[in-house]
C-alpha cells in the first residue's frame, strides 16, 4: 500500500508543476496582450489558479502564517475572476465594473476569514461560511458555462472558438467536481487521495490549455483584437480559402437589399438557412473572405451604417435615437450606444448634432460588404 508520505510528495510535485506552468501562462499574457481586459483577467485567473494549486493541498492548512494570506486571498476570489474572464473571452464589449471588484473583494475577505476561524473542530459559523464559499464556487462555474454557451457561436474563428470553449468548460467542470467533493466530505474522509486526484486533474487541464495556446498560430490568436489582425495581415486569412464570389454577392444582397441585419436576434444559423448554406461554410465565408472574426461585428457594420445615415438625415431629426436603434436591429439602446461609439468615437446624439452642423457627414449603406479599402473599417474595435 502506498504510504501517505509518498502521496504527499507526489501531490506537491504535481501542484508545483501546475503552479509553475500557469504562472508562465500569466507572464506570457501580460507580456503580449497586457492592453486587453480579457488577457489581464486571464493572467489574474492564472495567478489565482497557482495560488489555489498550492493552498488546496492536503496538509497546507495549519497555523496561518503571514506568507499564506496572499495565497488564500487570491484563491478565495478566483471564482469571480474566472466568471469575468469567461465573459470577456466572448464579449468584445465587456467592461470591468466596480461591482465586479467589490464581489471579488467580498469573497477574498470571506475566504481569508474562513481560513482563520477553521480548525480541527470548526464552529458553526466556520462551517456555514465554508459551505457558502463552496456553493459560490459552484454557482460561478455554472454562470460561466451558461454565459459561454449563449455567446460562443458568434466567434467566427473555429479553432479559437473551440479553445475558448474548452478553457471555460474544463475549468468549470473541475470547479464543480471539487465543490461537490467538498460538500459530500470526500476531502475529509480521504484527504491525501482526494488532494492527489485534484492535483492530477488540475495539471491535466492546465497542461492541455498551455499546449493549445502554444500551438495557436497567428491566424488563431485567442486574444489579439480583430482590427489589429485585419491591419497587420489583411490578406492572410482571406486567401486561406478561395472566396466564392457568387456566395459573397448573395450575402451582400441579403444584407444590403433585404437588410437581414434588421431581424432581432439574428443568428448565423438563421442567416445560413436563408442562404441555403451549411453554417460552417457561412462562418468560413464571413471570416476568411470578408475578414470578420465575430458575427456581431459583421451585423453591427450594416446596422451602424444605416443608423449613421438616419441620424444625419435632416428629415429624421424628430425620430428618437431609440427608434433608430430598434429599426436597425439592435435589441435595446445600451448595446446600440456602445457599438455606435466604438465605430464612430461619439454617441448617436453627438453624431446627430454634428450632422446638423455639417449636412455632408452622412454615409449611405455601402453596396458591397467587401468594398471598403480598409478591412479594419468593417470590424468593430475591441476595447
Amino acid at each position: 500500500m502506498v504510504n501517505d508520505a509518498f502521496l504527499s510528495s507526489l501531490d506537491w510535485a504535481l501542484r508545483g508543476g501546475a503552479a509553475a506552468l500557469v504562472l508562465l501562462l500569466a507572464a506570457t499574457l501580460l507580456r503580449d496582450y497586457r492592453h486587453l481586459v480579457s488577457a489581464r483577467l486571464g493572467a489574474l485567473f492564472a495567478l489565482g489558479t497557482a495560488a489555489y494549486a498550492l493552498s488546496s493541498a492536503a496538509g497546507f492548512r495549519g497555523p496561518i502564517g503571514w506568507w499564506m494570506i496572499p495565497l488564500l486571498a487570491l484563491s478565495a476570489g478566483n471564482n469571480v475572476v474566472f466568471w469575468d474572464f469567461a465573459a470577456s473571452l466572448f464579449d468584445d464589449g465587456f467592461r470591468l465594473r466596480w461591482w465586479h471588484v467589490g464581489l471579488w473583494l467580498l469573497l477574498v475577505v470571506a475566504g481569508t476569514v474562513e481560513c482563520f476561524i477553521s480548525g480541527p473542530r470548526p464552529s458553526d459559523v466556520a462551517r456555514t461560511l465554508g459551505i457558502a464559499l463552496t456553493l459560490s464556487s459552484f454557482g460561478f462555474a455554472v454562470l460561466a458555462v451558461a454565459q459561454t454557451l449563449s455567446t460562443w457561436s458568434a466567434d467566427l474563428v473555429e479553432s479559437r472558438r473551440r479553445l475558448r470553449l474548452f478553457i471555460v468548460v474544463a475549468s468549470s467542470l473541475y470547479i464543480g467536481v471539487t465543490a461537490f467533493s467538498q460538500l459530500v466530505g470526500t476531502s475529509r474522509s480521504a484527504p491525501a487521495e482526494a488532494s492527489l486526484a485534484g492535483a492530477c486533474g488540475l495539471l491535466v487541464i492546465i497542461g492541455a490549455i498551455a499546449w493549445s495556446l502554444l500551438r495557436v498560430g497567428s491566424s488563431q490568436s485567442l486574444f489579439l483584437p480583430a482590427q489589429v489582425r485585419a491591419i497587420a495581415e489583411p490578406a492572410a486569412e482571406r486567401q486561406s480559402v478561395p472566396a466564392d464570389q457568387g456566395l459573397i454577392a448573395a450575402l451582400e444582397r441579403l444584407m444590403t437589399v433585404e437588410r437581414a441585419y434588421r431581424q432581432d436576434g439574428l443568428t448565423i444559423g438563421a442567416l445560413a438557412q436563408r442562404l441555403e448554406l451549411p453554417e460552417y461554410r457561412l462562418r468560413r465565408l464571413i471570416n476568411q473572405a470578408l475578414g470578420y472574426r465575430n458575427f456581431n461585428s459583421f451585423l453591427n457594420y450594416y446596422r451602424i451604417m444605416e443608423a449613421k445615415a438616419a441620424l444625419a438625415d435632416a428629415s429624421q431629426t424628430e425620430v428618437p435615437v431609440l427608434t433608430i436603434a430598434l429599426d436597425t436591429g439592435f435589441s435595446s439602446l445600451g448595446p446600440f450606444n456602445r457599438a455606435f461609439k466604438a465605430e464612430t468615437g461619439m454617441t448617436p446624439s453627438e453624431y446627430r448634432r454634428l450632422g446638423a452642423a455639417n449636412s455632408g457627414i452622412g454615409e449611405p449603406i455601402p453596396n458591397s460588404a467587401s468594398a471598403s479599402s480598409n478591412p479594419a473599417r468593417r470590424i468593430s474595435p475591441t476595447p
